[in-house]
């Protein structure tokens, strides 16, 4: 289990919608899957679990969409992860011993946003 390192990304509009199933959609075509995971779908997550990494399900937090054929950073996806981190819809079941690194991954996204993670406010 292991936190994707930080991408650094490039930021989408920050008006840009947020849909989840779509930005996948986008992400498995752009990644050129061949019907599991790779490398490059890998990027578009914040924790994946690498004992199941051929799994679709073992990717969480997504941040990414496919914009004009770039990887971007989606500002409403950031913060819905950063709020899933701080407990909304549940939280997310990764191991308490990760938690804190993907907290520092996503406060990097804030921070370029100019904004401040839920958990610091």
């Amino acid at each position: 289990m292991t936190v994707v390192p930080f991408q650094d990304l490039p930021l989408a509009d920050r008006d840009r919608a947020w849909d989840r199933d779509e930005a996948d959609r986008r992400v498995r075509e752009w990644a050129g899957t061949d019907g599991r995971p790779n490398t490059k779908y890998k990027e578009a997550h914040v924790w994946y679990d690498s004992d199941e990494g051929d799994e679709w399900g073992a990717y969480k937090l997504p941040i990414a969409d496919v914009v004009d054929g770039r990887l971007m950073a989606v500002p409403h996806a950031i913060f819905a992860a950063g709020g899933v981190m701080d407990g909304a819809r549940g939280g997310v079941k990764i191991p308490d011993d990760e938690r804190e690194r993907v907290k520092k991954h996503l406060a990097k996204y804030y921070a370029k946003l100019g904004e401040t993670p839920p958990w610091e406010r």
